[in-house]
């Protein structure tokens, strides 16, 4: 096991930066690289130790972290730094990807001669710049207390989910449900609307009711019953539309390897994906209750 007590932070973009940035604070020595510029000036500015290469960033580091956009990036970096860290290092992959992406990323490194889990997270950029965010951490038994204490200056909450690939799992199923209730929320306003229901009535009934969940009560999709909610801000994300059509995507990915009889979480999938296509990529997901209304129009007409 390696002695050093420097994490290497790959990812330094809008979620990692300001992770990275925890690190130091918590007076950590941290090294980090990112293959954009803007990004890797920020950190500099928090204290991360900018390096030239990936490869270069884990040389000489305890453990190594990672906050990238997809599956297929992090198994190239993989490829490029499992060589140059010191035997032992505890890699920790904190993207969201494919749970079958998640376990090839952990043999890979065990194959190599290091250790690794996987810690996706919950709580977004707001989190990451608070140091709340919640890890859902996929590992063995024995790397939990390290883990843990690696991820703490991070986090509001680390929950121990099960063996590699764990994590990835718990965090695609809970987005399942954090879409489709979104969409079914969104129709329940639009379908209120036609038949003569404010918006702050619905809300006063279903949030106290059998109908309460997060999507209506903490991101409330219409302007007015939730004040903090994107829906006042012109939907400014939040949590992008782009994003979660991502994560439906992983998770349909995991259905369909599965054989789960999923119909709802596929077809969540479907109408993610196209509202990301057509103009909702940037927007809170929770837009998406206008293209429900405006679909609702035409069909009316």
């Amino acid at each position: 096991m390696s002695t050093s007590t420097t994490v290497a932070f790959i990812g330094l973009g809008n979620m990692g930066g300001p992770m990275a940035a925890n690190l130091v604070a918590a007076g950590r020595d941290v090294t980090g690289f990112d293959v954009g510029q803007e990004a890797c000036d920020r950190a500099r500015e928090a204290g991360v130790d900018v390096k030239g290469s990936a490869a270069e960033a884990v040389h000489g580091a305890g453990s190594v972290v990672t906050m990238l956009p997809n599956g297929a990036l992090l198994l190239s970096v993989y490829d490029e730094v499992l060589a140059a860290a010191a035997p032992s290092t505890l890699f920790v992959d904190c993207s969201t990807v494919a749970v079958s992406d998640a376990r090839t990323a952990a043999d890979r490194a065990v194959a190599a001669g290091h250790r690794a889990a996987d810690a996706p997270v919950s709580g977004g950029v707001g989190g990451a710049e608070a140091g709340t965010l919640t890890f859902m951490l996929g590992c063995d038994d024995a790397l939990l207390e390290e883990a843990t204490a690696l991820l703490d200056p991070m986090a509001g909450r680390v929950v121990h989910c099960g063996a590699s690939g764990a994590g990835q799992a718990a965090k695609i199923c809970n987005n399942m449900v954090l879409g489709a209730s979104m969409i079914a929320i969104s129709e329940a306003f639009v379908l209120g609307e036609k038949l003569g229901l404010t918006h702050q009535a619905f809300f006063d009934v279903a949030s106290t009711a059998s109908g309460q969940c997060w999507a209506l009560t903490t991101n409330c999709p219409v302007p007015g019953p939730v004040p903090t909610s994107p829906a006042n801000r012109d939907w400014k994300p939040g949590f992008a539309g782009a994003l979660m059509a991502k994560d439906l995507g992983l998770a349909r990915r995991a259905v369909e390897e599965s054989g789960t009889d999923a119909a709802v979480g596929t077809l969540a999938e479907e109408l993610y994906r196209r509202f990301a296509d057509e103009g909702g990529a940037g927007l809170d997901f929770s837009a998406i209750v206008n293209t429900i209304r405006e679909r609702s129009a035409t069909a009316a007409g």
